[in-house]
């Protein structure tokens, strides 16, 4: 445990990537198995423990210090594994650090009542940065600005292979990962994966800027549909099928309805969506489906889910990600046209001649409820990861509203001290008042540089009216533009919709709160996505 405390905190005070790798490279080839396993699995967001929760945290500190003090300096520092390790009580007599493997087997093994005693007991016997490394170890969020790729890219330079063998292996593995590292040190082969049931790294695309579209050559150029849903890989073999998210979460049980269908052997890309007579819904169908662990039957005949395919990686024990586009585009309407499984369809290619007429195209995207297009190279194989060139996609450009800052709060990690998770609302006449009154629309955390979070920041600080925990209610008196896919009906915000990946546009310094826009500006948006 102490190896992996110094490690975090080393991470921290690291802003270079290139250093991040040396830490993570360094320690790995230095902690013995199982602990650097399990240390991985953490830095990589693959360890979950079902019964130490944050609230837990809470109660063993409110147990130990004075609950207002704690709650002042949580508040203050904004985390809450910071905040408890720095509170906690220093030990009379300090016991030796528990290695990180008896940790994360005790933790795992614990039942919901066996935690709470476990964890406090670790904490009298370490110090305080082995208090904030195990906290962090069980709340997941380590928050070191270590990416899941990164410290993938650590672990492939073990064995001097590219990071990519490691992915191609990875989700066929699970913590320690004894087979992996006994691979990459050289005590033994790669470790085999099925091509059936194995999430395989799915190759993304860079957002398209319009004045590139010249240094591109449109025949170079195949044109799809880039569906609003979520980008799924479906695997299935004679072992089983399974649904993947882009991450590579099994998300199957949410989606019996189409894991039924599976029966084939084959891994696919495609998009999911709830399809009605042939029709896409609205994204906000498709959000009462996601996370449900047993959806019923009625829920399912309500938001039918269907994937749309987009590409075939495998068909049988066949590896077609080396093939061109084209040809696997061409593999990929065979295998379906003789397979034809329920609950699917081909994601159809756009022809078109030149950029103005594909910009023609992708300006009906909106009317017809799609984010936009995607462009491929047809010459280009599936790399995972986000490789520059082949792919790219070309979102349809965002609506744009006036809003008023409303509540802000204290964000995470390098942001804890700072207010940069703001809500905002439009106008409507008051229901008593007679006049007008704001509601909320949405919360954006990103959209502005790291000078106007210290404008924003102050501004803050200078005009909060109340207090509400860790949120403070602020005068309305600045507009944000905000920038938003679409609208969509909201049962949790008062206002009754809420705004599709709201960001900060620009702050608009110069503009009266009271000329803002108003709710019915949003809901004549909502209508015409009907």
């Amino acid at each position: 445990m102490k190896a992996f405390a110094r490690l975090l905190e080393a991470l921290v005070f690291a802003p270079q990537r290139n250093a991040k790798l040396r830490l993570i490279e360094c320690w790995l080839r230095e902690t013995p198995d199982p602990d650097r396993g399990f240390g991985l699995a953490a830095l990589t967001g693959e360890l979950a423990f079902t019964h130490a929760k944050p609230a837990m945290i809470r109660r063993l500190v409110e147990a130990r210090v004075d609950p207002t003090l704690f709650a002042l300096s949580y508040d203050f520092v904004g985390d809450l594994a910071e905040t408890a390790a720095l509170i906690w009580p220093e030990p009379a007599e300090p016991g030796p650090p528990p290695p990180l493997a008896e940790v994360v087997g005790a933790l795992l093994a614990s039942g919901r009542d066996a935690g709470a005693p476990l964890v406090a007991g670790w904490l009298d016997t370490l110090d305080a940065s082995g208090r904030f490394a195990l906290l962090k170890l069980i709340t997941g969020g380590l928050r070191v600005g270590v990416s899941a790729r990164l410290a993938k890219t650590a672990v492939a330079a073990l064995g001097s292979v590219e990071v990519d063998a490691v992915e191609e292996v990875w989700h066929g593995l699970r913590p320690p990962y004894g087979a992996m590292f006994d691979w990459l040190e050289g005590r033994a082969g790669a470790p085999s994966v099925a091509a059936g049931g194995i999430f395989r790294p799915m190759m993304l695309a860079h957002p398209l800027e319009e004045s590139a579209l010249g240094t591109l050559e449109p025949a170079d150029f195949a044109a799809e549909w880039k569906w609003d849903g979520i980008r799924v890989q479906l695997a299935a073999s004679d072992h089983g099928a399974t649904i993947f998210s882009r991450s590579g979460d099994d998300i199957t049980a949410s989606f019996p309805d189409v894991a039924e269908a599976m029966r084939f052997h084959a891994v696919l890309d495609g998009e999911l969506l709830v399809v009605r007579d042939g029709t896409v819904a609205a994204f906000n169908d498709l959000q009462q489906r996601l996370g449900r662990k047993a959806p019923g039957r009625a829920l399912q005949q309500t938001f039918p889910a269907h994937v749309r395919l987009y590409d075939i990686l495998f068909e049988g024990g066949a590896d077609l990600r080396p093939l061109p586009f084209t040809r696997r585009r061409g593999r990929l309407e065979d295998w379906w046209a003789r397979t034809q499984p329920a609950r699917t369809d081909l994601s159809p290619l756009i022809p078109f001649d030149d950029w103005p007429q594909l910009a023609a195209i992708r300006a009906d995207a909106r009317a017809a409820g799609i984010e936009g297009l995607m462009l491929k190279r047809r010459d280009s194989a599936y790399v995972a990861g986000r490789p520059k060139g082949p792919w790219y996609k070309w979102k349809r450009d965002p609506h744009t509203a006036d809003c008023v800052l409303m509540y802000a709060q204290r964000g995470h990690g390098k942001r804890s001290s700072f207010y940069s998770d703001f809500t905002f609302g439009c106008w409507r006449p008051g229901a008593e008042s007679g006049g007008m009154e704001l509601v909320p629309v949405g919360k954006a955390y990103f959209g502005f540089t790291d000078a106007e979070l210290l404008e924003l920041d102050r501004w803050v600080r200078n005009h909060t009216t109340e207090r509400f925990g860790p949120v403070r209610a602020v005068a309305p008196g600045l507009v944000l533009e905000i920038a938003f896919d679409d609208v969509q009906p909201s049962n949790r915000h008062r206002s009754g919709v809420a705004m599709r990946f709201p960001r900060v546009h620009r702050i608009r310094w110069d503009k009266p709160a009271a000329e803002a826009d108003t709710l019915e500006t949003l809901r004549r948006l909502l209508t015409a996505t009907d």
